[in-house]
């Protein structure tokens, strides 16, 4: 899907749900990062937690966005209808 001048000025399209899952990826990546560093570094067990539980919150953190995104769609589609 492309985005024309009008839909990125006007807001007639969402850019965001789009770049969320960029943003989940690079989350993703930096709690493995931190969470592998806290292993090496401090505690097995912490870093590990660290993983587990970050990747967890990262995830459920994008869902709740893209819900948003989608209830906003929805909501759009019903006031569209005659």
């Amino acid at each position: 899907m492309s985005v024309s001048g009008k839909d990125l000025f006007f807001f007639d399209r969402m850019l965001t749900p789009s770049i969320i899952t960029v943003v989940y990826w690079l989350l993703l990546l930096s709690v493995l990062v931190g969470g592998i560093g806290m292993m090496f570094g401090q505690s097995f067990f912490a870093g590990l937690g660290i993983i587990v539980f970050g990747t967890l919150g990262v995830r459920i953190w994008c869902e709740l966005l893209i819900v948003l995104f989608k209830i906003h769609q929805n909501l759009k589609a019903i006031a569209d209808k005659p």
